[in-house]
């Protein structure tokens, strides 16, 4: 009985060792990914005759190929939201071995 009590902690310690060492490798990944293009967003005039300021934050998927694949837009007034989804359509990554995720923010002040 001690025997496989040993054996199931064992297996739990390589487990956890090999989630940790994932985890790891896809923050130095996230962290490792260059921007070769990216431009800030430009201040909508109707944010700035309505005195908008505010910060818009997006999670975003990179591709392989350094283009942004997906964007889901964690919060934001819904102005300052279409400024930024703009900007990252000219947004581009130093090419990597697969998908990166990020979370970006953007602040607004006029």
């Amino acid at each position: 009985m001690n025997r496989k009590r040993n054996k199931g902690r064992i297996l739990s310690g390589a487990l956890l060792a090999m989630a940790l060492c994932l985890g790891v490798a896809n923050l130095q990944a996230q962290e490792g990914r260059k921007a070769l293009s990216n431009p800030a967003p430009t201040y909508p005039e109707v944010a700035k005759k309505l005195r908008l300021v505010g910060t818009v934050k997006v999670q975003i998927v990179i591709a392989g190929d350094g283009r942004i694949k997906e964007k889901t837009f964690i919060g934001g007034h819904p102005v300052l939201v279409n400024a930024v989804e703009e900007t990252l359509k000219n947004w581009k990554y130093a090419p990597g071995g697969g998908e990166t995720t990020t979370q970006l923010e953007f602040n607004f002040h006029p």
